[in-house]
């Protein structure tokens, strides 16, 4: 139990008695359970999972290192009997995923109880990866790179953005994938331009930027990648463009380190396309973090203060996006090793003609 471990030691540092965790993800990353409904409640001594009739027999062979306490009449009134159980007097919470009601009404139920909110101390645990992760992200990534060279034979003018889009879904499942790690984002011509641009009813078309970011998930796991191809032949604008963000991400790619600031890596590729006459069209940060979210801990923007170390997976995706003319992006996503870094992604960052 190395990770409610690593929880304990923070435990002891804030001089708390408990921990409670309400977050999915956070319970789901300490015990294995993923049913939607639970908490956990960890002393330094006892690692106890509270959930419903309705999960106790999955929770049994998802978390047998926890104890499991079947809920009585509510969340709240069971942890309100084991708070009183196990004598605990300072408690720290999760403050950026409980409501406020939610938070008072156990203040209430509980009042010889501290409840000390605290921000981030799980997400901080797992910026650092397992090597169990890291093969997790790994196949997700496989996963991924497997879809895009399929779905570079299916592409062809004509076909819609939501055709494309359908089809990378279907193909991440069959290869194995949980489900998407997100929305994926299939925008075409002008409306490559749109960083977030959800796939639409718009054919693609001669002369085209396609952009497609899309990621799967594997055993509860992200991958994340962009690549921006062109249908047809590039025009000298569309080269030229391509061609500085191409140098931004692989400038950017080859800073990454331990000990390099998100912030200072994100200026590595900013100052690549702005001194290319494009800074005013970078308008997002370099990267982020990568795990069980898509979007975690640590940040690679401009309010990227935290150094990177080894352990840290994020992903390095600058990206010039002119309106009603087109965008391109290339993303990768990488370990941060000892060494420098390693890339989870393998296929060509040349520019595809489709």
């Amino acid at each position: 139990m190395s990770l409610v471990q690593s929880l304990r030691d923070s435990i002891h540092q804030q001089a708390l008695d408990a921990f409670l965790v309400t977050n999915q993800e956070n319970r789901t990353y300490l015990s294995g359970f993923t049913g939607s409904s639970g908490w956990l409640l960890v002393t330094e001594k006892k690692a106890n999972l509270i959930t419903d009739f309705r999960y106790y027999e999955q929770a049994v062979l998802q978390a047998p290192e926890f104890q499991l306490i079947r809920q009585v009449e509510s969340l709240s009134q069971t942890l309100q009997n084991q708070l009183t159980e196990l004598s605990v007097h300072r408690i720290g919470f999760e403050q950026d995923h409980m409501s406020y009601a939610q938070a008072t009404a156990l203040m209430k139920a509980n009042p010889e109880v501290e409840f000390v909110p605290i921000s981030s101390l799980i997400e901080g645990q797992r910026m650092v990866k397992t090597n169990e992760e890291i093969a997790k992200m790994q196949k997700a990534t496989d996963i991924s790179e497997h879809t895009f060279l399929h779905i570079l034979g299916f592409m062809q003018a004509g076909m819609t953005e939501l055709e494309v889009s359908l089809e990378m879904e279907r193909y991440m499942r069959k290869q194995g994938a949980d489900g998407l790690a997100f929305e994926s984002i299939v925008a075409s011509g002008p409306r490559s331009s749109l960083p977030h641009g959800r796939p639409t009813e718009r054919g693609l078309a001669e002369g085209d930027f396609v952009t497609l970011d899309f990621g799967a998930k594997y055993q509860g796991y992200c991958s994340d990648m962009t690549r921006t191809m062109i249908v047809g032949k590039p025009s000298a604008e569309q080269l030229k463009i391509y061609n500085i963000v191409f140098e931004a991400h692989m400038a950017a790619l080859n800073a990454v380190r331990p000990g390099i600031t998100g912030k200072e890596l994100d200026m590595v590729a900013r100052t690549v396309i702005t001194e290319a006459g494009y800074g005013e069209y970078f308008g997002h940060g370099l990267g982020h973090g990568v795990g069980r979210n898509v979007h975690e801990g640590p940040s690679c923007g401009k309010s990227g203060l935290i150094a990177l170390e080894a352990g840290h997976v994020v992903t390095i995706e600058p990206g010039i996006y002119i309106p009603n003319w087109g965008g391109v992006r290339i993303e990768d996503m990488v370990l941060v090793t000892d060494e420098g870094y390693k890339n989870f992604n393998h296929t060509s960052k040349a520019l595809i003609e489709i």
